[in-house]
C-alpha cells in the first residue's frame, strides 16, 4: 500500500521559492499629533506596526533578496490551526517544478493574426512581444536570445501555424544552437501539442499560462496563495494525465488495473487530483471564513480601506510607499512582484487614519482559469471603501491595460457604486513630459518623483469621507466631563478651541454617523 502510494503522489517537493518565506510585518507610518485612539486600536498591541486589518496575506522577502512588506492575510488574527488540516494543506502544496531550475536561452515565437476574429484589439504585435520577453525575463537566469515573429490564420489549430510555415519555423529554431527552449506567445497549449512541437523543434516548450503560473508560484507568499495557485494547477495536471494516457508505448497506465480494484493507475490519478482540487476548496473556504471575520472586526472599527487596484507593474507599490512613507512596501520592477494582498496604514490630510490595500496586478490575456483561482483574495477590493485604479501613462498600451483592468473588476461583481466611484490616477507622467489627463477626474501623478501627491491625497480624503458617510461637526463639550476622552478614542479629532471661562470646548472633530448617534445617546443636551 505504501509503494501505491508513492506511486500516485501528485508531486514530489514544494517549490524551495515557495516554503523559505518568512511572514513579515508592516513597520509603524509616521506619527500624527492626533491619531485617533480607535485607529491604532486596530494594531496589535504588541506591534505598533503590525496591522490587524482583514484581507490576504503578509509578504515575505522578495525575489531580489529585499525584505518584502506588510501585514495582512488574515494571519493576524486565526486561530491555532488544527494539526490534522495542517498537515493536510501542506501535503496539498506539494507538486512538481512547473519549468526547469537551470538557466535557460529562449527563443520567443509570438504568432501573429493580422485578420479576423482572432486578431487582438488596441494593441500591435510588438507591444505583445514586449510583454512576453517582461514576463521571461521575470524568471532568474531565464533570457530572450532570439524573437520570432510569425503570422498565421488560425492560431486555435493543433500546431498554431500552417504546415509551410512550421517547417520554416523549425528549420530556423533548430539553425539556433545555443537555443534551450521555446515560449510560444499563446495563452495555453495542449498536451498533445506541445508534445508534438517539443519532438519537432528539438527543446521545451512553454506557453503563457505556464510561465505565468510559475511566476505566480515563486511570488506566492501566504497559504492562501499558495492553495489557489495549487487550485489553478489543477487544469494542467489533468491535460498532463490526457497525454500519458495518449502515449502509444502503453506507458500511461490506461488499461492497468492496481491490486484488483477495478481503477487503472490513470483512474487512480485522476480520482487523486478531483480529491485534490475538493479539499484546496476546502481550505481556500476556511480561509475566506476567517478573512470575512475580519473584515466585519474592521466595518465593527469603523476603518476606511482603500483598495489599489491596476495592471501589473503600474506602480501601485510605490504609490502606496508615496502616500504612507511606509518603509516595508518594496517595490520592484517586474511583473506580478504583488501576489498576496497586503495592508499599509497611512494618513489623510485631515488626520484621518485609513488602510491601502496593495492588490496583485493584472495582465491582458492573463488565463481565466488564474482570475478564478485568486477571486477569493481579490474579494477584498469588494469589501473596501474606496478603489484607486492605478494606470502607466508611460506605457503605449495604456489604453489596452485600461480595458483589462476594468474587465477583471466587472468580473467580480463589484458594486455598481463602488466601481463607478473608482479614482482613476495616470502614474510615471515624468516619463511624459507636459502630459495633461483628458480623462475628467483623472489625477496625474508621479510616485517615483512625488509630484501630483497632495491633489491625490485631497481627492482621496473627499471620497473616503462620502463613501464612509463621515461628516465634519463642531460641538461643544464640558472640560469636566468625558465627552472630550471619548471624542479623541471613537472619532479623528481637527481641533479643540478651550473657553475656559464656560468650562467647555469647542471640538471639530470628522466623525461618522453611527458614532455620533451614539455620542447624543451617551450625552444627551
Amino acid at each position: 500500500m505504501w509503494t501505491l502510494r508513492a506511486a500516485v503522489r501528485l508531486g514530489a517537493a514544494l517549490s524551495r521559492v515557495v516554503r523559505s518565506r518568512p511572514a513579515l510585518r508592516v513597520a509603524p507610518p509616521p506619527p500624527l499629533p492626533s491619531c485617533p485612539d480607535r485607529a491604532l486600536a486596530a494594531l496589535r498591541p504588541d506591534d505598533p506596526g503590525a496591522l490587524q486589518g482583514r484581507g490576504g496575506g503578509g509578504r515575505g522577502p522578495g525575489a531580489d533578496g529585499r525584505s518584502g512588506g506588510a501585514v495582512l492575510a488574515g494571519e493576524e488574527e486565526e486561530e491555532p490551526e488544527d494539526a490534522e488540516n495542517e498537515e493536510e494543506e501542506e501535503e496539498l502544496l506539494r507538486s512538481e517544478p512547473l519549468l526547469p531550475a537551470e538557466a535557460q536561452r529562449v527563443c520567443l515565437v509570438h504568432p501573429e493574426v493580422k485578420w479576423g476574429p482572432g486578431k487582438p484589439q488596441l494593441t500591435r504585435a510588438e507591444w505583445q512581444v514586449a510583454e512576453a520577453r517582461a514576463l521571461v525575463h521575470t524568471l532568474d537566469r531565464w533570457s530572450v536570445v532570439e524573437t520570432m515573429v510569425v503570422p498565421t490564420k488560425m492560431p486555435d489549430r493543433k500546431l498554431i501555424f500552417g504546415k509551410g510555415t512550421l517547417e520554416h519555423l523549425t528549420e530556423k529554431i533548430r539553425g539556433l544552437s545555443e537555443v534551450t527552449a521555446v515560449f510560444l506567445n499563446v495563452e495555453r497549449m495542449s498536451a498533445s501539442t506541445k508534445k508534438e512541437l517539443e519532438a519537432i523543434w528539438g527543446v521545451q516548450v512553454f506557453d503563457r499560462f505556464t510561465v505565468v503560473l510559475h511566476i505566480f508560484r515563486c511570488n506566492a507568499r501566504t497559504k492562501e496563495a499558495r492553495l489557489q495557485v495549487a487550485l489553478a494547477e489543477l487544469p494542467l495536471l489533468r491535460s498532463n494525465l490526457k497525454n500519458v494516457a495518449a502515449r502509444p508505448d502503453g506507458r500511461g497506465g490506461s488499461s492497468r488495473y492496481i491490486m484488483g480494484s477495478g481503477e487503472s493507475f490513470l483512474q487512480v490519478r485522476q480520482r487523486l487530483l478531483k480529491e485534490k482540487e475538493m479539499k484546496i476548496r476546502q481550505a481556500l473556504e476556511r480561509l475566506r471564513r476567517k478573512r470575512q471575520l475580519l473584515g466585519r472586526q474592521r466595518q465593527r472599527r469603523e476603518f476606511p480601506v482603500v483598495s489599489v487596484v491596476g495592471y501589473t507593474n503600474s506602480g501601485k507599490t510605490t504609490l502606496i510607499k508615496a502616500l504612507t512613507g511606509d518603509a516595508a512596501a518594496q517595490p520592484r520592477d517586474q511583473l506580478f512582484a504583488t501576489l498576496d494582498v497586503t495592508a499599509h496604514a497611512g494618513w489623510l490630510p485631515c488626520r484621518m487614519a485609513v488602510l491601502y490595500m496593495d492588490t496583485i496586478g493584472f495582465l491582458s490575456q492573463l488565463p481565466h482559469g488564474l482570475i478564478e483561482s485568486f477571486s477569493a483574495t481579490l474579494e477584498d477590493v469588494a469589501r473596501s471603501d474606496v478603489i484607486v485604479h492605478v494606470r502607466d501613462v508611460s506605457h503605449p498600451e495604456c489604453e489596452l491595460q485600461k480595458a483589462s483592468v476594468l474587465s477583471a473588476l466587472r468580473g467580480l461583481r463589484l458594486p455598481t457604486p463602488l466601481l463607478d466611484s473608482a479614482l482613476e490616477v495616470h502614474n510615471k507622467v515624468d516619463l511624459v513630459p507636459g502630459y495633461s489627463p483628458s480623462e475628467p477626474g483623472a489625477l496625474a501623478v508621479s510616485a517615483r518623483l512625488g509630484l501630483g501627491l497632495e491633489q491625490l491625497k485631497a481627492a482621496l480624503e473627499d471620497a473616503v469621507l462620502r463613501a464612509t458617510g463621515r461628516r465634519v461637526l463642531t460641538l461643544r463639550v464640558r472640560l469636566a466631563g468625558p465627552q472630550l476622552s471619548w471624542l479623541h478614542q471613537e472619532a479623528t479629532v481637527q481641533d479643540v478651541q478651550v473657553v475656559p471661562e464656560a468650562g467647555v470646548a469647542e471640538v471639530t472633530a470628522i466623525i461618522s454617523n453611527s458614532a455620533y448617534g451614539r455620542f447624543r445617546k451617551l450625552f444627551p443636551e
